[in-house]
């Protein structure tokens, strides 16, 4: 009783901070549960410089073997065994050594995970899922040495087989080529596996696969991202595909046994001291896998692709040359993880910023390496920079033809944050990559070269509209048809667009000052009718006013009358020109604050303006000069309104289409107008959308036959009219292109440089809507099931345009520019 009575006593005089501190010493530690613990070692697996792989790989074995009887890991750790392969291409090699490692451990539950990957095969080769299908496979050619038999070769010969009937049926059929691709970049990744003995099957397929892949397909020189306009040196470029450079470097591959150099062995781990002699390896046969004997396109359109680099003319290689299988392998691994990741941009420009992680050490060198430092290089090491890769295959996507997977602000996006991540390492890659394009922009694409200047712009609103302009100073001197001098006006005004001219014109340097007007610093344009000099000045004065009045359109009615009457006494052909000027320049005037401001505007005017159109067409297009006028040193927010007058069915695209090729076309000067590309490029995107819409709604299943019926008759209009404006499009641009336009003719033997710099602006405008024309063409083809007898008679008996866009119309066309 004492003794209790004492230990009272002590532990009522005990401090408070030691109860404190016992209270929180007794509280229970929390441990992660198995299957999170494995899926956060996973998700991180090959992520971080700083970790060896083979400990990586070790520890998330035993983490499985140890809590194995955990059900949560039995039922989860396969699925995400086929989520990372397909989310995370990168990575594959590193999972399949998981999968290795743990064959030796768990069989059965490797023999899970096949079953799981066939299963997630199948279904992808049944709905034409052409990417997944190529990364599972690349899974399963990882660990072709625990595969009983061929493994995986069987499953590529049956590839190989499908590719040959739908070549046989068509050789400009693109799914063939897309089955050979994914022949091609699996059995580099079979050879560097663990399995010995299947050097003859490789160089078999090879063999088959040759005529294939050595083919030029017939789109191949529509999409070409450097076509040039004739005889110019395209610095150090060779237009080769994809497939047809990856079938050389392959058989170049075979004749050096299959070095791979670049491509991780994460599979040969070293024992550990105390480990046991391992098991013998359980060999496994691969489940069966269907391949349909008609297999599907897939979602994604299949078309030729080009091998592109902005790093073509360095004297130092810094992106593995066109001679390497690298240069194939480790761009498909980047392109693939950048298209599949488009829904966290973040996380993309970490995989490539970390891109070195990924591939066998010494492949590059070491991150943020200065450009004159590699000259210091050891011969015979890498001096590839893992930063100018990883931009590399984002510009390759950006600059895909004929158009990129994702919008091009994802790609934008992608850069930006890579650069934030990492500004050391990518800027001055960034820089290189600007100086390469800016070089070449009279030999690139037409659609290309405004994509790159959409890219610069943006990106220098990103950090501060800073460049190092003084280096392009001897350029601001050049004619205005000079391809370079048109980039340095259209980039400046996209630069405006995203912020305002008197910032804009602060980082310029001098000689750039005048390019910039003081008009474009003013925030609302004059109102030409303010002034006496301009005629019917009193009438718009008055419209003006009661337009800001919301007045009725019966109050507006006898100031448009006044200007007709006064028109058609001084003997104009059309009276409504001067009145539709004077009330669409009022509209501007008044909706000049904002866009808001414009729509509601429009909005309330909407039913005059249309009756104006079907009036007259000529006072339809005056819509359009009277915008483009009033908006005149803002170009943009021209465009921007003409766009929205297109929505509202004011303007029709023939009417755009035609004020700008045919009315305003003269000698082909208004070609080099960044603006006017972009109005005709979107407003011919809305048609070939529009048809393309109506091409998927009617081959929904289950659709009612009389609408599928109505559907047809529908889009046999759109169609047609789609090739009405093409048709427009290019006699319009092959007058331009070959000096056959009145003006051109006229003074053909004056001004020869000047004439000759527009005809080479015709010439890339026509590459680019020819294009833009056989690709839709194709896509319908392709995509309109269970046309009648008559629609495809048509499309079988279509003609095909000039590939090179270097000469006038075709034998192949019709009348109406179709294919």
């Amino acid at each position: 009783m004492v003794q209790s009575f004492s230990s009272q006593v002590s532990t009522a005089h005990q401090p408070a901070e030691e109860e404190d501190h016992d209270r929180r010493s007794q509280r229970r530690r929390y441990e992660e549960p198995p299957h999170l613990k494995l899926r956060r070692q996973m998700l991180a697996i090959a992520e971080s410089p700083l970790k060896k792989i083979d400990e990586e790989i070790k520890n998330i074995a035993r983490t499985v073997t140890t809590a194995y009887d955990d059900e949560d890991i039995r039922n989860g750790f396969a699925d995400l065994v086929i989520q990372l392969v397909v989310e995370q291409p990168l990575k594959i090699p590193f999972v399949a050594a998981v999968v290795l490692t743990l064959n030796s451990k768990k069989p059965e539950l490797v023999a899970i995970i096949l079953d799981k990957a066939v299963t997630t095969l199948n279904e992808e080769l049944r709905i034409g899922a052409w990417r997944e299908v190529k990364l599972v496979l690349r899974f399963l050619g990882c660990m072709q040495g625990m595969l009983d038999g061929d493994g995986v070769f069987p499953v590529l010969e049956e590839l190989f087989s499908r590719a040959v009937d739908l070549q046989t049926a068509s050789s400009e059929d693109s799914l063939g080529l897309e089955l050979v691709k994914v022949i091609l970049l699996t059995i580099p990744y079979i050879m560097s596996s663990s399995a010995n003995g299947f050097e003859e099957h490789a160089t078999s397929l090879l063999e088959k696969t040759d005529v294939i892949a050595s083919t030029p397909h017939a789109l191949e020189a529509l999409v070409d991202p450097c076509p040039g306009t004739g005889g110019e040196d395209r610095a150090g470029y060779d237009a080769q595909s994809v497939i047809s450079l990856l079938q050389k470097q392959l058989q170049a591959e075979a004749t050096q046994s299959w070095v791979l150099a670049c491509l991780p062995r994460p599979w040969h781990i070293p024992p550990e001291e105390d480990e046991e002699d391992p098991s013998p390896e359980t060999k496994h046969v691969l489940p069966t896998l269907n391949v349909p004997s008609r297999v599907s396109p897939g979602a994604r359109p299949l078309l030729p692709e080009i091998y592109f680099s902005v790093y073509a003319d360095q004297d130092i290689e810094t992106v593995p040359s066109n001679s390497n299988v690298a240069s194939s392998l480790v761009r498909d691994s980047l392109v693939d993880t950048i298209n599949i990741l488009d829904y966290n941009r973040n996380v993309t420009a970490k995989f490539l910023v970390d891109l070195d992680c990924y591939f066998a050490p010494n492949t590059f060198v070491k991150r943020a390496t200065p450009f004159d430092r590699l000259r210091e290089v050891e011969e015979g090491k890498s001096t590839w920079k893992p930063e100018d890769v990883a931009v590399d295959a984002v510009f390759s996507q950006m600059l895909q033809l004929p158009s990129p997977e994702h919008k091009l602000v994802y790609y934008h996006s992608v850069l930006t944050e890579s650069c934030k991540i990492a500004p050391a390492a990518i800027a001055p890659s960034l820089g290189r990559a600007i100086r390469y394009l800016y070089r070449n922009v009279e030999v690139l694409d037409l659609e290309l070269g405004y994509r790159y200047m959409d890219w610069f712009s943006h990106h220098l609103s990103n950090f501060g509209f800073t460049w190092k302009w003084t280096e392009w100073v001897n350029d601001v001197e050049l004619s205005i048809a000079d391809p370079k001098k048109a980039f340095i006006l259209g980039a400046l005004e996209k630069e405006i667009r995203l912020s305002f001219a008197p910032r804009i014109r602060g980082t310029l340097p001098e000689p750039y000052q005048a390019l910039i007007s003081e008009a474009k610093e003013k925030d609302t344009p004059d109102f030409k009718y303010k002034s006496d000099q301009t005629p019917y000045s009193p009438q718009a004065l008055q419209i003006l006013s009661l337009l800001r009045a919301k007045a009725l359109d019966s109050e507006i009615q006898p100031h448009i009358s006044s200007i007709e009457s006064e028109a058609q006494s001084l003997g104009m052909e059309d009276p409504l020109i001067p009145s539709t000027d004077a009330y669409i320049t009022s509209i501007c005037f008044i909706g000049s604050k904002s866009l808001s401001h414009v729509l509601s505007c429009i909005d309330r005017c909407k039913d005059r303006l249309l009756k104006i159109g079907q009036q007259s067409e000529a006072a339809r297009r005056q819509i359009i000069t009277s915008v483009v006028e009033y908006w005149g040193e803002k170009p943009g927010v021209g465009v921007n309104v003409v766009d929205k007058l297109l929505n509202y069915t004011i303007l029709t695209p023939l009417s755009v289409i035609t004020w700008a090729l045919v009315d305003n076309i003269g000698k082909g000067k208004i070609l080099v107008q960044a603006h006017i590309y972009e109005m005709v490029a979107s407003t011919m995107h809305k048609v070939t959308n529009r048809v393309r819409q109506i091409v998927t709604a009617r081959n929904q299943i289950g659709m009612p036959q009389e609408q599928v019926a109505l559907l047809d008759e529908t889009l046999e209009k759109e169609r047609e009219e789609m090739h009405q404006l093409f048709t427009v499009v290019e006699d319009a641009l092959v007058g331009v292109a070959f000096g056959y336009v009145d003006e051109m003719a006229e003074s053909r033997n004056q001004d020869t440089e000047g004439e000759a710099m527009l005809r080479q602006w015709g010439q890339r405008w026509l590459r680019v809507f020819r294009r833009k024309m056989a690709v839709e063409e194709a896509w319908v083809s392709e995509n309109f099931k269970g046309a009648d007898a008559a629609m495809e008679g048509v499309d079988e008996n279509r003609g095909q345009l000039p590939l090179n866009g270097n000469g006038p119309v075709g034998d192949g066309e019709d009348a109406n520019g179709d294919l």
